[in-house]
Order: structure tokens, then sequence, then C-alpha cells
């Protein structure tokens, strides 16, 4: 590719054109939000986590920020801002990997393969060597409670002022405020 914009433009595309959801959060393809499917035949199967990505000015030079936006139980994922502790993209990141390898690859094998020994959530690191079970009942407990598909749309999200309002909020009609005119 001939400049870091191409490339973040083409993974971005490439992702998008997979099997995953992407929402721009602004006018550039820098930053935007990804769903992710928890991996099948794990605690986290069936929970649905809207991932929040920014592209730093170097990317693919420079590895993307990632976090999640809705809670998950992981001893790598700090709970209170959804940042990741990933090696692969913290520290080993190469310009040949891609977006579809952070979501089809890396975080898929987060979930699957905790590390325990280097956590930035302390309690569920102990949990997850202490008593798996428990640690497993917790992560589904977290997935039932946070992360159900039908709940990632309703998430918080940063609105801009100048947004404008859907149908819904804008079709309220004045016979809700006024009552019914008389015939």
């Amino acid at each position: 590719m001939s400049s870091p914009s191409k490339r973040r433009e083409m993974d971005l595309m490439k992702l998008m054109m997979s099997d995953y959801k992407v929402e721009m959060i602004n006018d550039g393809m820098q930053e935007f939000y990804v769903h992710f499917h928890g991996p099948n035949e794990s605690p986290y199967q069936g929970g649905v986590w809207k991932v929040r990505v920014e592209l730093p000015d170097a990317y693919p030079y420079k590895s993307p920020s990632i976090g999640f936006i809705n809670k998950i139980y992981h001893p790598n994922v700090d709970e209170m801002s959804g940042s990741v502790c990933l090696d692969v993209i913290n520290q080993t990141w190469s310009p040949m990997f891609d977006l579809v390898n952070v979501f089809e690859v890396f975080l898929p094998q987060l979930l699957l393969y905790p590390n325990a020994s280097d956590p930035l959530n302390g309690e569920a690191a102990a949990l997850m060597m202490r008593d798996k079970a428990a640690y497993e009942l917790r992560v589904k407990e977290y997935c039932e409670k946070y992360a159900k598909p039908e709940d990632i749309g309703a998430m918080p999200e940063e609105k801009s002022s100048d947004e404008e309002l859907t149908e819904d909020e804008y079709d309220s009609s004045d016979e809700q405020v006024a009552g019914k005119a008389d015939p």
C-alpha cells in the first residue's frame, strides 16, 4: 500500500464486507464500533459486545486501540474502562496484521485463553485461578446481564448535538399533548 490512509481504508472496507457490523463514530475512518460475538463453545458464547476501535494516524505501523463498551468479565479486560490487555495488539503488532485479524483471531483467542498472570481485572484473575467453574458462571452472568444481542443497539453512545432526530422522536403528535380535538 502506498500510504497508511489507503491501508486504513482498505482494512476498514474488508472488515465491513465480513460478517461484522461496523458503526462509524464520526465522518473520519479512524473511530468506529464493531459488534463482536463471543466465541462458540466458550462461556462467552451468545454474548455480543460493542467494541470501540481507534486507528492511529500511523496505522498499520502502529496498533489500533481496542476497548469493550459494554461490560465483560475477563482477567485481561479492565471492567470499568473496557481496555484490553493483549500482547499482540499492545506490544507485538505488525503491519502484516489487519482489523479482521483482531476480530477473527486476537479477541477470540483472548476470550478462549485468558492470561491470569497479567491481569487488568484482578478479581476475575483470582477467581479464574481459584475456582474455574465459579469464574465461568460469573462470565455467563455478565453475558446475560450486559451482552445480550438485543441490548447492543441500546448502548449509550457519544451523541453530537447536531444529530437529527429519528422518525419516532420527530413524529410525536400534538394529540398526545393536547388531547383529541372536539368533533
